[in-house]
């Protein structure tokens, strides 16, 4: 085990790539101790990206690349400013709210930064905001993309701990708004307190506009519900609403009415059994066409290549992640470090809260030098039978691990959206940090109301029979 995990944390420092670090460590670990033959280990990793949810990954990505190109992040900043600018520091309330419509499509920290993140941070410097105010409140709202539905990570650590990614997606719904709930009680503390003002008039017509739009949406499955009670079938029941809602977007042109309903068509359609989690993937994808091509056209077939190729690249660097880990988490089975770390923490405490604790500081820690796939695929394997034993569900763990990996994607030296935020920003690595520091508060606050109240992320699969 020393071997193994030495040589992996010897080639990070030296700072080789974590999945060449992983598969370097693994075949020295195999050499020497000669636990398996070749074609067992070759066996191995490609049954790690041989698997029904990883099908997910690239349709995921390919989401979140189409809807940068197809000008929804346009449209839902000008939604969330017409519903929120009018506040006290309207411009990072609407930088929350266009993270929380946006999570809803993209699934990944990343796209929501590189995305939306772009449209924000202008914006809020355009109109008087500091950079580093414009950068913390977009790399906090960032984190909202895996937590709310669909998200990537949740496909890997349901892939990984062979736990429901239905029942995952609806579990981090009430954590992601208790998140931006959050959020946005820091920003009326900072508008307060540095003098921010709104950033639009008060204009009742945008107000009741906005207002609107989210009505409309709500309406949708409402309308589903009266066409079902009328007598009709479900799948009829939801292509009338579905035509109809179309064409009332196409007579009145709203602003972001098609947009909001990406996550209303996701979550329902898993819910309703139209589709898994993993085939939600591709039904994001075709409604992601739709908008371009069809009900925007802002879609070009170039810029459709390049997010295509791009989606290629991404997907690329994901799976082999995967792959390394797939046989550097097998050979941490076969060498009991699941076991020795389990007896050691039961050694330590046989309470639930103490182990989330130390599992909470772990996990920050190794956020700030690991990718989050990478860390997902080689902890779960050995927190997942600890849990187990303290009485932790899989679900409440997942939600736990991906939200302390995603405050480390803002932490250096490893944090992605720190450094995608620093080069948006042309500000320093290190101004960025600084800048990023007090939206730390509501996200380890949400951390704990999170990890120590488990209702808040068990009770809606519970309630959607996803989960006992």
């Amino acid at each position: 085990m020393l071997l193994l995990i030495g040589s992996f944390l010897l080639l990070l420092i030296l700072g080789t790539p974590v999945a060449v670090s992983m598969i370097v460590a693994s075949l020295s670990y195999l050499l020497v101790y000669g636990v398996a033959p070749d074609i067992i280990t070759a066996q191995r990793m490609i049954a790690g990206v041989e698997s029904f949810p990883l099908i997910a990954v690239p349709f995921f990505i390919l989401v979140g690349n189409l809807m940068n190109i197809a000008g929804v992040t346009g449209r839902i900043y000008h939604f969330a400013l017409s519903l929120v600018g009018w506040m006290k520091g309207g411009l990072a309330q609407v930088n929350i709210i266009g993270s929380v419509v946006f999570s809803g499509m993209s699934g990944t920290a990343l796209a929501d930064a590189a995305g939306i993140g772009t449209i924000e941070i202008k914006a809020m410097k355009d109109h008087g905001y500091p950079v580093e105010a414009a950068v913390g409140v977009t790399a906090a709202s960032a984190t909202l993309g895996p937590i709310f539905p669909p998200s990537l990570p949740f496909v890997i650590y349901g892939m990984m701990a062979n736990a429901s990614i239905g029942a995952l997606f609806m579990a981090g719904i009430l954590p992601g708004i208790v998140m931006a709930a959050l959020m946005m009680l820091t920003v009326v503390f900072f508008a307060h307190r540095k003098g921010w003002g709104s950033d639009t008039p008060f204009e009742l017509r945008r107000l009741a506009g906005a207002s609107l739009e989210v009505l409309v949406v709500l309406c949708f499955p409402a309308a589903v519900y009266i066409l079902i009670l009328a007598g009709l079938s479900v799948n009829v029941a939801v292509l009338i609403a579905l035509a109809a809602l179309i064409a009332l977007d196409w007579f009145f042109d709203f602003s972001a009415v098609m947009a909001l309903m990406t996550p209303v068509l996701l979550i329902g359609g898993m819910t309703m059994g139209w589709f898994t989690p993993t085939e939600a993937a591709v039904a994001a994808v075709i409604w992601s066409l739709f908008l371009g091509l069809v009900r925007y056209r802002t879609m070009t077939f170039r810029a459709l290549a390049k997010a295509s190729f791009d989606t290629i690249e991404t997907t690329a660097s994901v799976l082999f992640i995967v792959t390394a880990a797939s046989i550097f988490a097998w050979l941490l089975t076969v060498s009991q470090a699941a076991q020795l770390f389990s007896d050691f923490m039961f050694s330590l405490t046989d309470n639930w809260w103490t182990f989330l604790i130390i599992v909470n500081i772990l996990l920050l820690i190794v956020g700030a030098f690991l990718d989050t796939i990478a860390a997902i695929s080689i902890l779960v394997p050995i927190l997942m039978p600890v849990a187990a034993r303290y009485g932790i569900d899989p679900v409440h763990l997942g939600v736990v691990i991906t939200l302390n990996l995603m405050i480390g994607l803002l932490t250096p030296p490893v944090g992605m959206v720190l450094f995608v935020l620093s080069r948006i920003s042309k500000l320093s690595v290190e101004r960025t940090t600084l800048a990023i520091l007090p939206w730390m508060i509501p996200l380890f606050a949400a951390l704990l109301l999170i990890t120590f109240v488990p209702q808040l992320t068990l009770w809606l699969p519970t309630q959607l029979g996803l989960i006992r």
